[in-house]
């Protein structure tokens, strides 16, 4: 061939990745730093939803300690979970209940229906706190006196006051 050609025929070009310039900083690519970001997202989400739920259970019961609980209602709260009556009056059958865990008691009379006079169902404490209901058959609990470190007891009305019947202090 003239000229000092040869009749070869160019080698083809590699595919191989070309080298890195030793001068560009390797950065993950925008697509990786787009992944990370969404699972992160997603799990902080996944959390806040899993605490928010955690936080609102279907009875939505709260709790208390002693003097906390003065005036709640006992169904309302966790102080039901663990309460036992301790005592009964020895006429009416009005039940002392406590709570070991709230430090609270309160009073209940499981109603018989058919009750041809009202029995005031009441709850008090040696600090002065005092809650009674009215029924007339139905079953009824008080409001909570506080019970640490101080005495509670419950009673039983009729007649206004007339008949009347107490638990022991506990």
């Amino acid at each position: 061939m003239p000229g000092g050609l040869t009749d070869k025929t160019p080698p083809r070009a590699s595919r191989a990745r070309p080298a890195p310039s030793q001068h560009a900083p390797t950065e993950p690519s925008l697509s990786i730093i787009a992944r990370k970001l969404a699972t992160t997202g997603s799990v902080l989400a996944l959390a806040a939803s899993g605490l928010l739920f955690a936080s609102t259970p279907a009875s939505a019961a709260t709790s208390c300690l002693g003097s906390t609980c003065t005036g709640k209602d006992p169904a309302t709260t966790t102080c039901q979970n663990d309460a036992k009556t301790v005592y009964w009056d020895g006429w009416f059958n009005v039940e002392l209940r406590y709570s070991p865990s709230c430090r609270a008691a309160w009073a209940r009379w499981q109603g018989a229906g058919g009750a041809t006079e009202p029995l005031k169902v009441q709850i008090e404490n040696n600090q002065g706190a005092t809650y009674s209901v009215t029924t007339t058959g139905a079953t009824v609990y008080t409001r909570m006196v506080n019970d640490k470190d101080v005495l509670a007891r419950a009673a039983g009305f009729k007649n206004g006051g007339a008949q009347y019947s107490y638990t022991a202090w506990y």
